[in-house]
């Protein structure tokens, strides 16, 4: 059982033939083909299979206790995703432990995978929901009343999925079993394509979040309606997403991008009653909210001129995350000196890393594209991962 043998058995589930690449998403039908194969595969290890009161599956090599080594990633993915951001970290678990297994290791400390639910947020638009909800990070109320484009809970899609909503919450227990966690991901930008390495070790994650503005206009009809007489809520959501790059440009480092906008009731021939427009915004530091209300006083100057009123909540907010300074030592050491990485793309370790000892590994991706059909790794690569996490936790459970 490889790594890449693994990506190659889910490699039809969840294929979006309008955005190409995949849609995997919390609790839909091919989230659910690839928690069913997980299990199959984790069975099949001889490993005990256990899925946590926030949808989060815990597959254990010996018996769950404290001071456990845990690695795993998540199954969801973006709209229109690539192959390996998710499932690469997910199939290196479940070959790393087979390669111990097949040399007769034998984990002197619990060793578990872990597959985290909603890591991507695709659907219910919070970012790393599974492991928020572990670690206490976001209210269970707030998250059972998550909503994704058809109106539907996250409660109610949990309890389809067989899940008791009114037991969605922060669980100490489990959290208090991790010793320490490591995340192997495939590199969402070309820092090793560059350096000429095939897996680095990451130290650090840039502060990032999520911000929704809601326009409100009048809705009317676009060719009965003058331009003079109209308070059009699509102008000044044009003038935001144009704002939103503009004012990013002059903060050093900086990220922000509008890839979600959604007109109310959405006709061609219909001036818009109100307009959604989703910000992602990440800059090192705690640089992220001033510049999000930068953005945000912009918002507000465009919907006055038009006539128009802004609202913006925030969805999510992470202040910026070192790793471990004595795991990442640890995970450079035992791996030969590779390469250390900084990332802007957020992981369900940026979470934990607050509670616990936590790392990450990355897997090379030539293209540097990520979250798009382009994301790739080669097989040698994704091998040579593999090894590198079975080497990694050989060492953490001896």
């Amino acid at each position: 059982m490889t790594a890449s043998g693994l990506l190659a058995e889910i490699g039809d589930v969840g294929r979006d033939p309008k955005r190409g690449g995949y849609s995997r998403h919390a609790f839909d039908g091919p989230e659910q083909d690839l928690r069913a194969w997980f299990v199959e595969r984790a069975l099949g290890l001889e490993l005990d299979v256990e899925t946590d009161r926030n949808g989060n599956i815990w597959a254990w090599w010996g018996p769950p206790g404290r001071n456990a080594v845990v690695t795993g990633s998540h199954l969801d993915s973006v709209p229109g995703g690539g192959a390996f951001d998710g499932p690469l970290g997910v199939a290196s678990a479940l070959a790393a432990v087979e390669a111990l297994r097949v040399r007769g290791f034998r984990p002197r400390k619990p060793l578990a995978v872990v597959v985290f639910a909603e890591e991507e947020g695709g659907r219910f638009g919070v970012p790393c929901l599974g492991s928020r909800l572990l670690t206490g990070t976001i209210d269970a109320d707030k998250a059972r009343g998550l909503r994704d484009a058809d109106g539907i809970t996250f409660a109610e899609a949990a309890a389809k999925a067989g899940f008791d909503p009114a037991r969605i919450g922060p669980d100490a227990e489990r959290l208090d079993r991790i010793g320490k966690f490591v995340e192997l991901h495939v590199e969402q930008g070309r820092g090793l394509i560059d350096l000429g390495a095939p897996v680095a070790v990451g130290n650090t994650v840039i502060a990032h979040g999520r911000w929704r503005f809601s326009f409100e206009g009048q809705g009317n009809h676009a060719g009965a309606t003058l331009l003079a007489d109209r308070a059009d809520p699509m102008l000044p959501a044009a003038a935001t997403v144009t704002a939103v790059r503009r004012l990013a440009s002059g903060v050093p480092d900086a990220r922000a991008t509008v890839g979600r906008l959604v007109p109310t009731p959405g006709g061609t021939n219909v001036i818009a009653s109100t307009v959604d427009l989703w910000l992602d915004a990440r800059v090192p530091g705690s640089g992220t909210p001033g510049l999000v209300g930068e953005i945000s006083r912009a918002a507000a100057a465009a919907a006055a001129e038009e006539g128009c009123r802004v609202q913006v909540t925030r969805e999510s907010y992470s202040d910026d995350v070192v790793f471990d300074d004595a795991l990442r030592r640890d995970l450079g050491g035992w791996l030969g000196g590779p390469p250390e990485l900084p990332t802007g793309a957020g992981h369900d370790a940026a979470i934990l890393a607050g509670f616990v000892p936590a790392g990450m590994l990355y897997v090379r991706n030539p293209t540097g594209i990520s979250h798009s059909p382009e994301e790739f790794a080669e097989a040698d690569d994704v091998e040579a991962g593999a090894r590198a996490l079975a080497t990694v936790l050989e060492e953490l459970t001896r």
